[in-house]
């Protein structure tokens, strides 16, 4: 006789309010957001869209400490089957194609700018009329010499990519070379290596913020490098910004990562919290190396 066929469990959570928590604190934190910049824009102060973005951005702290907690403690208590590991790393590769989208409006606007823009401005190519607008106007990247430098000054100078743009290459190399040697060592089980070498990546990461800000700091106060400066400040800070901000949500999520290390967690067979972690850092280092070339160096 036939043995009965086994089907594999597939753990249905409980009801959660997390969901309708972060839609809340999403709209609060976009409404204080843009009543800011409202506000800022017109000169009637940062008042009350700051409170208002604060309380939003304390709302998702709320939820997302929440809910990942509450994954925890189901995956801690073993409710989870393969199904389930397989919709987790589906639902982190999706993510990671948006933050690969997200990044590439970015990078085609300045593709945008500096191969057909740019040139058209200058008169090159079937929008030669446009150079009539600025007729004194000479296009070369970086773009340090607006058409209209009395609206927008630019820059007195660049940045060397071969000083602390350099440097932070080599940091978030190296921090994912440590990463992968965590991660190596976890399915070793070899915990005290583990520690080791993932403490070292966040402190990798730590530094690399810390160099950025002391960038940003000599960008503004020592070469003119702004928002304000035309199309190459705009671009500069909007894609380093945001990679930056990725750094630290990416740093955020390793120490949350070490803590539980530290706590006994992770198994060298069941360990995805750590890899989705582990590929969200490596897909950051990516996009740092496309921003020294593209944006430092070429």
């Amino acid at each position: 006789m036939a043995s009965p066929e086994k089907h594999e469990v597939y753990y249905v959570p409980e009801q959660s309010k997390w969901p309708i928590v972060g839609s809340i604190a999403l709209l609060v934190s976009v409404f204080g957001a843009g009543t800011l910049m409202n506000g800022l824009s017109s000169g009637t102060g940062a008042a009350p869209g700051k409170y208002i973005l604060y309380v939003g951005l304390l709302l998702l702290a709320w939820m997302f400490f929440g809910w990942f907690g509450n994954v925890i403690r189901e995956s801690r208590q073993g409710l989870y089957s393969k199904q389930m590991d397989r919709s987790f790393r589906m639902g982190m590769t999706w993510f990671i194609f948006s933050e690969v989208m997200f990044f590439a409006a970015f990078f085609g606007a300045l593709f945008y700018v500096r191969i057909l823009a740019g040139p058209w401005l200058d008169g090159v190519g079937e929008k030669g009329s446009s150079s009539l607008l600025w007729p004194e106007f000479n296009f070369s990247w970086p773009l340090v010499n607006n058409p209209d430098p009395s609206a927008f000054p630019g820059p007195t100078e660049t940045i060397s990519p071969w000083q602390l743009p350099l440097i932070n290459t080599l940091l978030l190399i190296s921090s994912s070379v440590t990463l992968t040697l965590a991660h190596h060592a976890l399915r070793a089980n070899k915990r005290t290596a583990l520690k080791n070498w993932l403490l070292l990546t966040v402190v990798l990461g730590v530094i690399f913020l810390g160099l950025q800000l002391a960038e940003y700091v000599h960008a503004y106060n020592d070469l003119g490098l702004t928002l304000a400066s035309g199309i190459y400040g705009s671009t500069f800070f909007m894609l380093t910004g945001f990679h930056g901000f990725h750094v630290t949500m990416g740093a955020i999520i390793l120490t949350v990562m070490l803590i539980r290390v530290h706590r006994g967690h992770f198994t060298p067979e069941n360990h995805f919290g750590f890899e989705a972690a582990a590929w969200y850092w490596h897909f950051v280092d990516v996009v740092w190396v496309a921003l020294f070339v593209f944006v430092y160096v070429l």
